[in-house]
C-alpha cells in the first residue's frame, strides 16, 4: 500500500480481514457499526456465536505492533460498544459472543499472513 493514507490501509486490511473470515463461513452482520462508546469494525456470525471483530493494521511493529494495540482500555471500549450493539440489536441479545482480533502488519502487509485471534480476550 505505498502511499496509501491510514484510513485507506485501515479499509483494504478491513477487507482482508473480511474476505478471511468469511472464507471460514462467517457471516457478516455489520461493518463499522458506531455509537458514542466508540466503534465495532466488524460484527460476524460463526454458527450461532456474534463475533466482534477488531481489525489492527500498523505498518511497524513499535510499540507492540498491531496485536500489542489491544490494551485494556481498547478492550473496555469494544465491549461497551458490543454491549450497546447488543441493546440495539435485540435478535442477537441471547446468542454467545466472542471478541476476535485479526492483526495485519507492514507496508502491503510485508507479505506477512494476518493473525487471527479467536476469542481474544473476555469481558
Amino acid at each position: 500500500m505505498p502511499g496509501a493514507s491510514p484510513s485507506c490501509a485501515g479499509q483494504a486490511a478491513e477487507d482482508h480481514a473480511l474476505e478471511l473470515l468469511r472464507g471460514h463461513g462467517l457471516q457478516l452482520l455489520t461493518r463499522n457499526w458506531r455509537c458514542k462508546g466508540g466503534e465495532l469494525d466488524l460484527v460476524m456470525l460463526d454458527a450461532d456465536t456474534v463475533v466482534f471483530v477488531e481489525v489492527r493494521y500498523r505498518l511497524h511493529a513499535n510499540f507492540g505492533g498491531a496485536l500489542g494495540s489491544i490494551d485494556g482500555r481498547k478492550q473496555k471500549r469494544l465491549a461497551l460498544a458490543a454491549s450497546l450493539f447488543l441493546q440495539n440489536e435485540p435478535r442477537w441479545a441471547n446468542h454467545p459472543c466472542r471478541f476476535d482480533v485479526i492483526a495485519l502488519q507492514g507496508q502491503g502487509h510485508g507479505g506477512e499472513p494476518l493473525q487471527w485471534l479467536k476469542n481474544a480476550f473476555e469481558c
